[in-house]
């Protein structure tokens, strides 16, 4: 009776050193995501900003070739 009753007891440490990580976990991540939840990543910026980036009318062989060979 001793063997099954230390085996419980260790599977009730286990257990509750599970639960409590778990429960800490999911609350942190609750409260990161409420931290960044008002976060605006793609708001217009402010000030003079310049855009960097300008499509150009390529081929569509060369593109895919440049998809192949990069592998994006």
């Amino acid at each position: 009776m001793t063997g099954w009753y230390q085996y419980f007891k260790e599977f009730l440490k286990v257990f509750l050193v599970f639960v409590i990580c778990t429960f800490f976990f999911y609350y942190g991540l609750k409260l990161m995501h409420e931290e960044y939840e008002d976060f605006h990543r793609y708001d217009q910026p402010k000030g003079n900003a310049a855009e960097v980036f300008q499509l150009e009318d390529s081929h569509w062989v060369d593109r895919l070739s440049i998809f192949f060979r990069l592998g994006e």
